[in-house]
C-alpha cells in the first residue's frame, strides 16, 4: 500500500467533522472576544457617567405623583435633596461588610435605614450611615419620638436585588440583608407609597455614628482580561487545528521489508 493511499484512508467523516468543529470554535471564541470588547466599552462609559453624576448639583426629590413612573436610572447615583422628617420607630438595619471605609469604622456592621416622610407625602428610606456590628443594638429602632423637619442631601441608590442565597429577614431583630425599599417598608410597617430609591446621606462629623458618606460605588470591570482570553483562544484554536491536519496528512512510514510478502 502506498503512503498516499494510506493517508487517504484517514480522510473520512470524522476528519471533516473535527475540522468543522474547530472552525466553529474559532468563530465562537472570536465572537465572544468582540462581545467582551463591547462590554468593556459599556462598562467604561458607565463608570465615567456615574463619576460625573456624583459631582453634579442635586436634584430636588420628585413630587409624589411622579413616583410610580419614575425612571430610577436617571436618579441613581445622583445627588438628591429632600425636606421632611424622620418617622419614629421605623429603622431597619441592613447587614453589610464595609471593606473600604472612608471614615473611622469599617468591617461587619449595618446600614441604618430609617423611614423619612417628605413634605409632599409618601415615604423615602434614608441610609443614615454605617455602624459597626458591636454598636448595632444602639441603632436597632431609631428615634422613638417625632422628629423636627430637616433638609437632607444624599445619593440616590437603586434597589438591591435578592439572590438565591439571600436569607429571610430577621423580623425580631429588624435586620434585613438587601436595601430594597419594598422589603424595608414591610419590615418597618410602612404603608405605600414608598420611593423606589433609597438615599445615602453625606458624611457627618468625623467619628460620629451612624457614619455617613459611605456610598459604595463599585462596578467590577474584568472585561479586558476576558477580551485577551477569548481572542487568545481564537488564535490558538486554528494553530492547533493546523498542526493536527499536518499530523493527519503526513505520509505513513513504509512497512519494513521483512514484513512485505
Amino acid at each position: 500500500m502506498s503512503p498516499t493511499v494510506a493517508s487517504r484512508r484517514r480522510l473520512g467523516w470524522s476528519f471533516w467533522t473535527f475540522i468543522f468543529l474547530m472552525v466553529a470554535l474559532t468563530a465562537l471564541f472570536a465572537g465572544l472576544g468582540v462581545w467582551q470588547m463591547n462590554r468593556l466599552a459599556w462598562k467604561d462609559a458607565l463608570i465615567a457617567r456615574v463619576a460625573e453624576r456624583l459631582t453634579q448639583r442635586p436634584y430636588d426629590l420628585p413630587p409624589l405623583g411622579e413616583w410610580p413612573s419614575l425612571d430610577l436610572e436617571v436618579y441613581g447615583y445622583h445627588p438628591i435633596t429632600l425636606t421632611g422628617h424622620f418617622i419614629a420607630n421605623s429603622t431597619v438595619r441592613v447587614f453589610t461588610n464595609l471593606t473600604d471605609a472612608k471614615g473611622k469604622y469599617g468591617g461587619p456592621g449595618y446600614w441604618v435605614m430609617t423611614a423619612f416622610r417628605p413634605d409632599g407625602g409618601g415615604t423615602v428610606f434614608v441610609n443614615r450611615g454605617f455602624v459597626p456590628q458591636s454598636s448595632g443594638n444602639a441603632f436597632a429602632t431609631g428615634p422613638d419620638e417625632p422628629q423636627p423637619e430637616v433638609t437632607l442631601s444624599g445619593i440616590g441608590i437603586a434597589p438591591e436585588a435578592t439572590g438565591t442565597f439571600t436569607p429571610q429577614p430577621d423580623t425580631k431583630g429588624h435586620i434585613e440583608w438587601v436595601r430594597d425599599p419594598v422589603r424595608l417598608a414591610t419590615m418597618a410597617g410602612i404603608a405605600p407609597p414608598v420611593l423606589g430609591l433609597t438615599i445615602d446621606v453625606t458624611a457627618g462629623a468625623p467619628g460620629a455614628l451612624p457614619q455617613g458618606g459611605e456610598t459604595v460605588v463599585e462596578f467590577p470591570n474584568n472585561h479586558l482580561g476576558y477580551v485577551f482570553t477569548w481572542f487568545g483562544f481564537a488564535l490558538l484554536t486554528p494553530c492547533l487545528l493546523g498542526y493536527w491536519i499536518w499530523r493527519q496528512l503526513r505520509p505513513l512510514a513504509a512497512p519494513p521489508e521483512s514484513a512485505q510478502p
